[in-house]
C-alpha cells in the first residue's frame, strides 16, 4: 500500500480517531477498561485494519462492507460510553463529529467500487 492511500482523508481521520480514542478509553475507570474500553478499542482497530485491507483486496465492496458494520458498533460503544457518563458531553459531539466524517468518507469509497 502506497503512503499515499495511507495519508487520504479516511486514513487520516480513522488515525485521529484512534489517538482520541486511546488517550480517552485509558481514563475509564478499571472496572469499564476491561469491558467497555476493550470492546471500543478492539472494534476501532479491526476498523482501521479493514481500510487497510480494502486498498488491497479485489473484492473491496465485501471488505468496505465489514469496515461499516464495525464502524456502526463503535458509534454504539461510544453511546454507552456516553450512556454511562464515561464520556462527557463536549467530548460526545467532538468524537461523533468526527465518526459522522469517517461514515461519509467511507460511503463515498463505497460508491466508487463494485
Amino acid at each position: 500500500m502506497s503512503m499515499e492511500k495511507r495519508q487520504s482523508p479516511i486514513f487520516s481521520k480513522t488515525s485521529e480517531f484512534l489517538s482520541w480514542l486511546l488517550d480517552h478509553t485509558e481514563k475509564f475507570p478499571k472496572s469499564e477498561r476491561f469491558r467497555l474500553a476493550r470492546r471500543l478499542e478492539d472494534t476501532a482497530f479491526n476498523f482501521y485494519e479493514l481500510l487497510i485491507k480494502a486498498t488491497r483486496s479485489q473484492r473491496k465492496r465485501r471488505v468496505l462492507l465489514e469496515a461499516d458494520f464495525e464502524l456502526e458498533k463503535i458509534r454504539l460503544y461510544i453511546r454507552l460510553a456516553r450512556n454511562r457518563k464515561l464520556t462527557s458531553p463536549d467530548q460526545y459531539r467532538y468524537i461523533t463529529g468526527i465518526l459522522i466524517e469517517i461514515g461519509k468518507l467511507l460511503g463515498s469509497w463505497l460508491k466508487t467500487v463494485d
